[in-house]
């Protein structure tokens, strides 16, 4: 299988368990990694034939930026879904980070990563 990648897209959200996540949002980064066949795609050098990667993008944000859920885990489920929704589409893994999350300590991240047939 042929893999399509989209690394680092990000949006402000509104999720988390504490109230000043809530109210306040923060930046989230989603990495999605699409597991398909490309060949059809690569012969016919059509679009059509293949998971646009900005209309993917777009679809994922509108999730990021929609309704707010407490775990992250929550958002990569419903992730991992918005990808897996295109039927040539395998498989799919995807990483949602938290670099701003409530952590008392020095971090450089906090992430979830789902995989999905």
């Amino acid at each position: 299988m042929d893999e399509i990648a989209l690394t680092g897209l990000r949006v402000r959200g509104f999720h988390g368990v504490l109230p000043a996540e809530r109210a306040e949002g923060q930046d989230f980064l989603v990495d999605a990694v699409l597991r398909l066949d490309t060949r059809e795609a690569a012969a016919s050098d059509d679009l059509a034939a293949t998971v646009d990667y900005g209309g993917l993008a777009e679809r994922l944000a509108e999730v990021v930026a929609g309704e707010p859920v407490d775990l992250i885990e929550t958002l990569a489920h419903r992730l991992a879904n918005v990808c897996l929704a295109d039927p040539r589409v395998i498989a799919a893994r995807v990483t949602v980070h938290k670099p701003h999350a409530p952590v008392p300590l020095p971090f450089s991240d906090v992430s979830v990563t789902v995989e999905r047939p």
